[in-house]
């Protein structure tokens, strides 16, 4: 009887971490992101130039907004 309450007080503790782990895990990276974000104007104004197109400071301003913006509509859907 003592064995048995032992391992189900292991395998609630084992879920209870994993399950606390994750939702840390999730809360930390959001807050990376959102501090360190992905895409900069630097590299935008690199792929551009890769691409052939030449950057005007007006376009990646528009392409900036666009892509918070659609983080932010992302962000409102969930």
């Amino acid at each position: 009887m003592n064995t048995i309450w032992v391992v189900l007080i292991a395998i609630a503790a084992l879920i209870a971490g994993v399950a606390l782990g994750f939702f840390i895990a999730r809360k930390y990276m959001m807050n990376y992101l959102k501090k360190n974000p992905p895409i900069n104007e630097q590299m935008l104004r690199t792929m551009m130039m890769q691409m052939g197109q030449k950057p005007s400071q007006k376009k990646i301003n528009q392409m900036m907004r666009s892509m918070e913006n659609q983080n932010q509509s992302d962000k409102g859907k969930k």
